[in-house]
């Protein structure tokens, strides 16, 4: 089987849509399914099986944080002759300008379309940006989702959104995102405490990790205010983006920069806990990654709706400043129960979440799409 795989960005962008595409990329080429996979150029795609990079115009994410890659003519011809080579063409998330494209194109040459929606709606403050993604998902995503031959939602939240307004052609699947528990593994409390020196960690402090783009809707405005009402703790920012929270002048307040995966794996497993408050998305990867690691998650209510699971994390149902403050609060004074919820954590993750799984409920979903006849997959 030939299977296109069309993301915005390659793994290296380090966002999580597209690291999830890697994960099961490189999965299903150990299947046996020949992959090409078609994203923006913006980083290098050493990660990505059968890369074609797309020539792309990425400015609305360098002077906005607004991630919108436009592709360039020359790279819409490329994609055509991938779609034409495929036998399925795999979509993850349906309202970027490549993937509504691809479907676009799919759909003319009769080739059945399976996408992976990972965001619903955005509450961005800027009300231009809410605006546009409101009608973006009432046109092209409503588009894309309605002549998709099979949806596959790893939030339910996400999942019931879209089903307010899309007639799927069939029933959309809830399918959880696997994670690598080959890397992700917990640590001792005496390997914790050597990681923390040599990360120059403190041991007698609590240590509030965040992973993530360095955006609005992660919650770094709600962290700002956090960390200023929490001095006696230590917030870490792994990523990049707009917002710079070394900026923010406060002492306890400190930025790793981009990471490989790698790299993060000894940060989630001596932290206390991972801070996600964020909004307008399904179940980041990260939460899964900490927790592999033996890290809780704080997050926000509207995450937590969109997962079955409550081990693994423990919700605020406003992810304001004040809110998120208070319940870091309530959760640093139970030390005993953050101890236990962290075993809790690690063993539900080796247990649920297995990439290769995964890969393989992917790999019948594509099987079964591949053999319907060309005349089905038609606008």
């Amino acid at each position: 089987m030939r299977l296109l795989i069309v993301t915005h960005y390659f793994p290296e962008h380090r966002g999580g849509i597209e690291i999830i595409a890697g994960h099961l990329a490189r999965r299903l080429e150990r299947k046996g399914i020949q992959i090409a996979w078609a994203a923006s150029d913006v980083n290098a795609a050493t990660g990505a099986p059968g890369a074609v990079p797309m020539r792309t115009w990425n400015v609305t994410e360098q002077r906005l944080g607004f991630p919108y890659p436009l592709w360039a003519s020359s790279s819409l011809s490329r994609l055509r002759k991938l779609v034409d080579w495929c036998d399925v063409v795999h979509l993850h998330d349906c309202l970027y300008f490549g993937n509504a494209l691809a479907c676009r194109l799919a759909r003319r040459m009769g080739k059945p379309v399976v996408v992976t929606q990972h965001i619903g709606s955005v509450p961005y403050r800027n009300p231009i940006l809410r605006l546009l993604m409101h009608v973006g998902n009432r046109t092209v995503a409503r588009r894309v989702l309605t002549t998709a031959d099979r949806c596959v939602f790893y939030s339910t939240r996400v999942r019931d959104f879209f089903a307010n307004f899309v007639q799927f052609r069939f029933p959309p699947l809830y399918l959880p995102n696997g994670v690598d528990v080959g890397l992700y593994q917990p640590a001792s409390l005496s390997e914790q405490h050597a990681i923390r020196q040599r990360l120059g960690w403190p041991i007698d402090r609590p240590v509030l990790l965040f992973v993530g783009r360095f955006v609005e809707k992660k919650g770094l405005p709600a962290l700002r205010e956090a960390a200023r009402q929490l001095p006696e703790c230590e917030f870490v920012f792994a990523g990049w983006g707009p917002i710079d929270p070394q900026s923010w002048g406060l002492a306890n307040v400190h930025c790793t920069g981009s990471l490989s995966s790698a790299e993060l794996v000894p940060l989630y497993q001596s932290a206390d806990l991972l801070v996600l408050p964020s909004v307008g998305e399904g179940f980041p990867l990260v939460i899964q990654e900490a927790a592999a690691c033996g890290t809780p998650a704080l997050i926000s209510r509207e995450t937590a709706e969109g997962h079955e699971d409550v081990l693994t994390f423990t919700a605020v149902s406003d992810p304001d400043g004040a809110s998120v403050t208070t319940k870091l609060r309530e959760i640093l004074n139970q030390p005993e129960e953050l101890l236990k919820r962290r075993d809790l954590a690690a063993r539900h993750a080796h247990q649920f979440w297995n990439w290769d799984e995964v890969a393989e409920k992917y790999r019948k979903i594509f099987e079964e799409v591949s053999r319907s006849k060309p005349s089905d997959n038609q606008e």
